[in-house]
């Protein structure tokens, strides 16, 4: 089954400030922050919902279909991407825009500020699901605003079930816009605090969401996830990382996990299971895309984590 995935391709340019935020902020000067924080240690990722669950499709042994706008900088990303063996041939690039990108700096306390230049991402209407793409199952993630709601409606149109993964997208939209998302959508993934800005903004509970779509998908961090379907919760236990390195990407590749579940028909503990040990393996790694396990691998950790494998 081919699995198109919408959403964002885009750089992360990430910096470790060797101090803490608290320490150079004045709490009575804060309406005249004029603040510089050196920081030594800087890398720069390869990064983008799109792109980062398009990455997990393929350690699994998948080929997803990668759909998003990139900018006029998109050659290094075009050249990993070759590298990976994943298609670029639906990335529109928009000529006289920079591809997506954050820059993040962070403090000895985990404490992050980060300036997001949407870029490209802005003009992710401009690409259309068409029948001649022959997908039969799809994902509609952070991205453009209005390329959200028409692909969304797109897939609809076209009886292709796809999953709705609103991110850190969710605040672009209001209630009625999120109605309608839920509405479209046969699968709806968040984690526990966009859980709660969802309920917040359609003003009905995940219990009551849940009743609206096939399934609805919570991750819960280090709680491990719940995935409510059919009038029943299913709990998902947590997979024990071999170490914790950066949550970057972690959501990412446990909705990689979801996909791979659906478009193989598999059970939604089975199906939660691959997402949580997909978690666990990239928590260990610097940014989102640097684990490199193979297919077997990962099917042989999962097996040692849960004593069964649906493989």
């Amino acid at each position: 089954m081919t699995t198109l995935v919408t959403g964002s391709i885009a750089y992360d340019t990430i910096m470790v400030f060797p101090d803490r935020f608290r320490n150079h902020l004045l709490p009575d000067q804060l309406h005249i922050i004029n603040v510089c924080f050196l920081t030594p240690q800087m890398r720069r990722e390869f990064g983008g919902t799109a792109g980062n669950i398009s990455y997990n499709l393929k350690l699994l042994g998948t080929d997803p279909l990668l759909m998003a706008t990139v900018g006029e900088d998109i050659a290094p990303y075009l050249s990993r991407l070759d590298e990976l063996g994943i298609g670029h041939q639906h990335l529109k690039r928009i000529s006289g825009e920079f591809t997506a990108q954050a820059f993040i700096t962070t403090d000895l306390d985990d404490n992050q500020i980060i300036a997001f230049h949407p870029g490209a991402m802005n003009h992710a209407h401009e690409n259309r699901i068409t029948p001649a793409l022959g997908v039969k199952l799809a994902t509609v993630s952070p991205d453009g605003k209005e390329g959200m709601q028409q692909h969304a409606r797109q897939c609809a149109e076209l009886g292709i079930p796809f999953l709705f993964d609103p991110g850190q997208g969710m605040p672009m939209f209001s209630g009625p816009e999120l109605d309608e998302f839920i509405r479209l959508a046969d699968y709806v993934a968040v984690n526990d605090y966009e859980g709660k800005l969802l309920e917040d903004k359609t003003g009905r509970k995940l219990e009551a969401i849940a009743k609206e779509v096939k399934a609805l998908v919570v991750t819960l961090g280090a709680k491990g996830s719940q995935i409510f379907s059919g009038g029943k919760r299913v709990e998902i236990p947590q997979v024990a990382a071999e170490a914790v390195v950066d949550p970057t990407g972690c959501g990412d590749a446990y909705r990689a996990g979801l996909l791979y579940g659906i478009a193989n028909g598999w059970d939604w503990d089975s199906t939660g299971r691959l997402g949580s040990l997909l978690g666990a393996i990239k928590i260990a790694q610097r940014g989102p895309q640097n684990h490199k396990l193979s297919r077997e691998e990962i099917i042989d950790r999962y097996k040692k984590a849960f004593g069964a494998s649906p493989f």
